[in-house]
């Protein structure tokens, strides 16, 4: 725990985990030699934070201690002296009982995490509760619902720092991964084939949001990356789904995008980025969220928001968070600082980042997780502003985005390729307008008194991937390739999406 900052939403889940397997945790207050420290309020909010959690009385009487990682020092109390991490150690050692651990026993072990291999397939990950295992042990893999496989690992693996040592037999207390056995997921128990004993499953959570994946049809699509077409994104989708186990692909409509749902958006926008590394080129839509029907009522899901601001901004921050449905829980005072606590939906939490950045013109932090699904709450707030959309294809040069910066922000600079229907800039206004930022300056023989001056452009706002997929709405895209991360219209043309429009206004 941070002798500053306190608990934060990752801190909550966390915990929550270790709680509902009835641990009792060693609290660490660290970094006591921050100037802003306040180590003491932090451990009544970590005793609140427990309290809040359901926590037992003997999880509460938790045992505390307060360090300077960076020096290598801690201490017992603030009113201590520092003394070596020697004490933490032996406070693990006099809390922590050793593990029991039965070598002769048959082999049994519950697998807790899944690896993939392009040689040896899926590896399960897990670490051995009783036995020894080596390439000849017979073995049983017991998954739900009674169904088993028979086999032998084909590799045992151990882990160090991130190299993997290959092992002949490994036993009981060893963290090890197994290959083998194509089917294994999490949750399931692989022991020795004369005692198929099956251990208590964990699970994987569901997915939250989903995004559609489509091949990418801009006009610059194949120019830029070596995977265009819809095989290519299939096939590593499905790879994907390999490691990959909070991941879910759907087929989407016309055989050429899929919907892949995931936990969250960053979880979404690494699997994009690391796409877009690998040489990919794709069009992603808007994020949206998975409902679920509990009893008859609509359930969304939910995140706890943490917000540390500077005490002067933060009623900004209250009102557009209040506009986005968010209820807040707490709000504490440190210093200049003020840590404000909500809960929203997580579909109202969407493209908050970037607004938030320029309420707070960048002095607050922002961190969220995944609290559960509740009813939901009613439409959210959408985007304020129209954006601008180019009128011509070709190259952007100075002239035409001098003209066009009058109406908004731009997101390009000069010489950047564009094409109809790609987004340049946001609007200033609520309705998205066209501009021609191709136009170049008409030349003549004639020179008059103040026509050549230099033009100064404003340096246009560069948005990153997370930005980009908050920034959209329902009829916009982001296109993704090696090189680029542009925005665009769904429908380019605009003729057509003029007539698209009408008709979808005409049905409501």
């Amino acid at each position: 725990m941070d002798a500053a900052e306190g608990p934060l939403p990752q801190t909550r889940f966390v915990l929550k985990k270790s709680l509902e397997l009835g641990l009792k945790p060693i609290v660490v207050i660290n970094k006591i030699d921050r100037p802003d420290q306040r180590a003491e309020i932090v451990h009544d909010m970590v005793l609140d934070l427990f309290i809040s959690l359901g926590a037992t009385e003997e999880q509460c009487d938790f045992t505390c201690i307060y360090a300077t990682a960076r020096a290598g020092t801690c201490r017992l109390t603030m009113q201590d002296k520092d003394v070596d991490l020697q004490l933490l150690m032996e406070m693990i050692l006099n809390n922590f009982p050793a593990p029991m651990v039965d070598l002769e026993a048959p082999f049994q072990m519950l697998v807790s995490n899944i690896q993939y291999s392009e040689y040896v397939g899926r590896i399960a990950v897990g670490r051995i509760r009783r036995g020894k295992v080596s390439k000849e042990t017979p073995l049983i893999l017991l998954k739900d619902a009674g169904v088993t496989f028979r086999g032998r690992a084909t590799k045992i693996v151990a882990f160090q720092g991130l190299k993997q040592t290959e092992l002949e037999e490994a036993e009981a207390g060893d963290i090890v991964g197994l290959a083998g056995f194509d089917e294994v997921f999490i949750g399931d128990t692989i022991c020795f084939v004369d005692a198929p004993e099956a251990l208590e499953r964990i699970s994987v959570d569901e997915p939250t949001l989903s995004m559609t994946f489509g091949v990418n049809t801009s006009p610059l699509a194949g120019t830029e990356g070596k995977f265009v077409t819809a095989r290519h994104l299939k096939n590593r989708l499905e790879k994907e789904l390999l490691s990959n186990l909070a991941l879910r692909v759907d087929p989407g409509t016309g055989g050429e995008s899929f919907v892949v749902s995931g936990r969250g958006e960053l979880h979404l926008g690494i699997l994009i980025e690391t796409m877009r590394r690998e040489g990919f080129e794709l069009e992603v839509g808007k994020p949206r969220v998975i409902f679920k029907k509990v009893d008859g009522k609509t359930h969304e899901p939910y995140e706890r928001l943490i917000i540390d601001v500077p005490t002067e901004g933060m009623g900004g921050v209250i009102e557009r968070l209040g506009q986005r449905k968010a209820e807040m829980v707490n709000m504490t005072p440190f210093g200049d600082q003020t840590r404000l606590e909500f809960i929203i939906p997580s579909r109202c939490l969407l493209g908050f980042r970037t607004e938030f950045m320029t309420i707070t013109r960048g002095a607050g932090a922002l961190h969220h997780v995944f609290d559960g699904y509740a009813e939901m709450k009613g439409e959210g707030a959408s985007r304020s502003r129209g954006v601008l959309w180019a009128t011509d294809p070709g190259e952007s040069n100075t002239y035409g985005l001098y003209a066009a910066q009058e109406r908004g922000a731009m997101f390009i600079a000069p010489q950047v390729k564009v094409y109809v229907g790609m987004i340049v800039g946001e609007h200033s206004r609520e309705n998205d307008l066209g501009v021609n930022i191709t136009k170049a300056k008409q030349l003549t023989n004639m020179r008059a008194s103040g026509t050549d001056e230099a033009l100064i452009l404003t340096p246009p706002r560069s948005l990153s991937l997370e930005q980009c997929l908050e920034y959209i709405e329902d009829d916009e895209l982001v296109e993704v390739t090696p090189l680029n991360i542009r925005l665009r219209k769904k429908i380019l043309d605009p003729t057509a999406r003029k007539r698209s429009e009408k008709s979808a206004a005409s049905k409501a």
